[in-house]
């Protein structure tokens, strides 16, 4: 299943979930780039972003607004909808309207790969090559791997320090994969420091040794983190 935590008070860009781009809300154009490979539902803080998402025929249900993270909003949601503790989930971000299916379906190929193969992990997620201007900004999350492609690491800043000129970098793309069981255990940790000084969720996995199992995709996809995302989001569909 896949499930899309939404948000409307976001402290940096307010009500941005609802914005428009190319004619429908934020939220559903995501949801739509996915709804053929699963089910999908909307998990939402509040009502009015679960009448839009009825309006253009997209599941949603109204969680807590007391959430910390989009993961434990999701984790609400899974639990509501009573899913199996084996059941795969998969949290794709309310901001991500040019997020491509085939990314999608690679962490779920993962997770399957996980399964079958009844190797511990906590979560999988994914990421792509990037320059290393691009690794500049502090909007897009960079991660390190070890030798089995999982993560070390996850920053805001340009990781790892680039002291030889040879570093090659790595963009995280937000997209999450738990099993049911996983997913309640990621939200039974503890804080941890360093998730609150990035502001990085994923970060709690790390600080607890938790496995992060990382899959390399080819996405030219972007999130939308500010106004100036939205207007060339915009651009895109005119």
């Amino acid at each position: 299943m896949i499930i899309i935590p939404a948000r409307l008070a976001s402290s940096r860009f307010p009500q941005k979930v609802l914005a428009e781009i190319g004619g429908l809300p934020m939220v559903v154009r995501t949801a739509k780039r996915v709804a053929h490979l699963d089910r999908v539902v909307v998990a939402a803080d509040d009502e009015l972003i679960i009448s839009t998402c009825k309006k253009y025929g997209i599941k949603a249900m109204l969680t807590s607004t007391t959430h910390k993270s989009g993961t434990d909003r999701i984790n609400e949601c899974a639990n509501i909808l009573n899913l199996d503790e084996n059941e795969l989930i998969i949290n794709v971000q309310a901001d991500e309207p040019f997020i491509e299916p085939e990314v999608v379906q690679k962490v779920i190929q993962r997770l399957e790969r996980l399964q079958q193969n009844k190797e511990e992990f906590i979560m999988a997620s994914c990421y792509n090559s990037i320059n290393s201007e691009s690794a500049q900004d502090p909007n897009l999350v960079k991660v390190v791997l070890d030798d089995n492609d999982n993560a070390i690491y996850f920053s805001r800043s340009p990781i790892p320090y680039n002291r030889s000129g040879e570093a090659q970098y790595f963009g995280h793309i937000g997209i999450y994969g738990f099993s049911k069981k996983s997913l309640h255990d990621f939200c039974d940790l503890d804080d941890a420091p360093i998730e609150d000084i990035e502001k990085l969720e994923q970060l709690r996995a790390i600080y607890h040794q938790k496995k992060i199992s990382m899959v390399k995709v080819a996405s030219t996809g972007f999130g939308i983190d500010t106004e100036e995302d939205l207007k060339r989001a915009i651009e895109i569909f005119l």
